[in-house]
């Protein structure tokens, strides 16, 4: 009779527990490779709609945010090259200057007796302004004409005696010494009678220049001098200052390189049209026209001066005011015009995105003109009409990437509804 020994017993329970645990990790092996691949209803992959919508981001390929259709192409807005006539444009800085600037100063010295303007009031050329008192210079010309009075009597009275004297002396009863005296008297006389004349035409004169008259049109400043004072021929200050505004001119500079065009037109007598803007460059003051170019060019800083003239009806332009002026030199007849969102730069220079027949892109370099309106740009080299460009959308593209175009969508969509 054989007897098992306790030793021996727990080798074999613990054979079978390894026997098991080994099973055990076969049986999961295999049922995490039968369930990866169909375990999951309908053949979706572990994770349901969250792994299937997943793996649809991934494919697109592209980074989040980015619009892409299908097939992988950008959605992106486009627009086409036109022609138009293009105004070429050169901005200066300029000073508005009026068209005459007078000091009214008083001809005669006195008191300032009245003024007859309002500071700032707009006046006409020869509307009376301020009044001397003329009394002084009334009795100088009261003086001057009993002068001449008394002239004339002793003249009249010569002009009688010489009449005598030749009829005596014809008869030879007078000395020619005699008639050659009196003769010299008359003439005498009679440049006294000159000159009383001449002080009577200088005495009204003074009395005229009393009444102190606007030269010019215009709207007068502030009053200088008042009511009261005296004034004298010497006084630089003046009375009032008037300036006529209507029409005004705009001085500026230019560099000399832009001579050769201005001067071909300017030298024929034709004008070069012009518009003011104010100092922020965004409300436009008044239209006019260049008609006046300097004869030499300052060498201080290579450039030559032109005057620009404006009506100025509503008065938007002041003496010495700074305006920004922008004068219209040639125009560009045919040329090509882009949308200026179209127009991207780089470190190359400046480029487009053309878009072919197939819906891919092509970048090409551009050679820019003038901008044309508030949106537009002239191309001078680089695209021809009729060509479509990228304006939206173009920071996700390269050279032949594939596109879509959305204006042709809303178009489609538009038509369908």
């Amino acid at each position: 009779m054989t007897i098992n020994s306790p030793r021996r017993s727990r080798f074999h329970w613990l054979k079978w527990l390894l026997i098991l645990l080994v099973v055990l990790v076969v049986a999961g092996v295999i049922w995490r490779v039968v369930g990866g691949h169909g375990g999951a209803p309908g053949g979706m992959p572990p994770g349901g709609g969250k792994g299937a919508r997943g793996g649809h981001r991934g494919g697109a390929g592209g980074p989040p945010g980015m619009a892409m259709m299908g097939g992988g192409a950008t959605l992106v807005h486009s627009g086409v090259a036109t022609t138009a006539d293009v105004p070429v444009y050169l901005n200066a800085l300029g000073t508005v200057i009026p068209n005459a600037s007078v000091t009214v100063t008083s001809r005669v010295a006195g008191q300032l007796e009245k003024v007859f303007f309002s500071e700032g009031q707009k006046v006409q050329a020869g509307q009376l302004l301020a009044q001397i008192d003329p009394r002084s210079y009334q009795a100088t010309l009261a003086q001057y004409q009993g002068d001449l009075n008394q002239n004339q009597a002793l003249l009249k009275s010569a002009e009688l005696t010489l009449a005598r004297y030749k009829k005596l002396a014809a008869q030879d009863s007078l000395s020619r010494q005699d008639l050659d005296t009196q003769t010299a008297t008359v003439g005498q006389y009679k440049g006294a009678v000159a000159a009383d004349q001449a002080q009577i035409a200088s005495a009204k004169l003074d009395i005229e220049y009393a009444r102190i008259t606007s030269p010019v049109s215009g709207r007068v400043g502030l009053r200088l001098v008042d009511p009261g004072n005296m004034v004298q021929t010497t006084d630089t200050t003046g009375i009032v200052v008037v300036t006529q505004m209507q029409p005004a001119a705009v001085t500026f500079s230019v560099p000399q390189s832009n001579i050769s065009q201005l001067t071909k037109a300017l030298h024929n007598g034709q004008s070069l049209p012009a518009v003011a803007f104010d100092q922020d460059n965004s409300i436009q003051l008044a239209q006019g026209a260049v008609q006046f170019i300097s004869n030499q060019i300052d060498t201080s800083t290579g450039t030559i001066e032109l005057k620009a003239t404006f009506p100025n009806e509503d008065e938007s332009l002041f003496a010495n005011q700074f305006v920004n002026l922008r004068l219209q030199t040639n125009i560009l007849k045919g040329a090509t015009v882009i949308p200026a969102q179209a127009l991207q730069l780089s470190s190359d220079g400046s480029f487009v995105f053309v878009i072919s027949k197939d819906n891919t892109v092509t970048r090409k370099a551009v050679t820019t003109g003038p901008a044309f309106g508030e949106d537009q740009q002239a191309i001078l080299k680089g695209v021809e009409p009729g060509d479509r460009l990228v304006t939206e959308g173009i920071d996700r593209l390269t050279n032949g990437s594939k596109v879509s175009l959305a204006d042709d969508s809303k178009t489609a969509t538009a038509t369908q509804k």
